[in-house]
């Protein structure tokens, strides 16, 4: 899946996760690292070191920070490779007005955030009021309940026909069953 990803997906494999102070006043936890972005190195034998970004290859998964640098054999310098997941964004570059209409999209407000937490109210089961047996066509209306975030419906309407034949058909079934048994 790595190797044959798109370019849009690849993008989302290089977010990196930002500082505490980044991510309370920005909003969302993680980003995917941009070239101008400043970042800390959490782990590995670089730990500490802090940079700018200079180059971001989705090819290889890896970002390249200004300063960091190793020397050939033939004496040239070049950058060292970072796996975006081993380091922490400190600061956000935000030239780019896409990059802030994402961040507008993603930052939650603390209320809608207090609200998803909320356990959800259950609604219960509309009662039925029983029809009068003396009645052969009886209306049964369910009353539905009140809930303000859902419009209320129009009122279910059942007809019920409640005849004696019914009612004794219970009965009948018991006492063949008792019969069964006695004999």
């Amino acid at each position: 899946m790595l190797y044959n990803a798109p370019a849009h997906k690849r993008h989302k494999l290089m977010a990196a996760p930002l500082s505490n102070e980044l991510a309370a006043s920005k909003g969302p936890k993680t980003l995917p690292v941009r070239k101008g972005d400043t970042v800390r190195i959490q782990r590995g034998d670089h730990k500490g070191f802090e940079g700018k970004v200079s180059r971001v290859d989705l090819r290889e998964y890896r970002i390249y920070l200004e300063g960091l640098t190793r020397e050939k054999t033939d004496g040239t310098n070049i950058f060292l490779p970072i796996h975006p997941s081993k380091v922490q964004i400190r600061n956000l570059n935000l030239d780019d007005k896409w990059r802030k209409n994402i961040l507008g999209r993603k930052k939650v407000s603390a209320k809608e955030e207090k609200e998803k937490f909320k356990p959800k109210k259950t609604e219960t089961p509309a009662k039925i009021e029983e029809a009068a047996p003396e009645e052969d066509n009886a209306l049964v209306e369910a009353k539905p309940t009140k809930n303000l975030s859902v419009k209320p419906k129009a009122k279910a309407k059942k007809i019920v026909k409640v005849t004696e034949e019914a009612e004794a058909a219970p009965k009948e079934r018991a006492k063949k069953t008792s019969e069964k048994k006695e004999e």
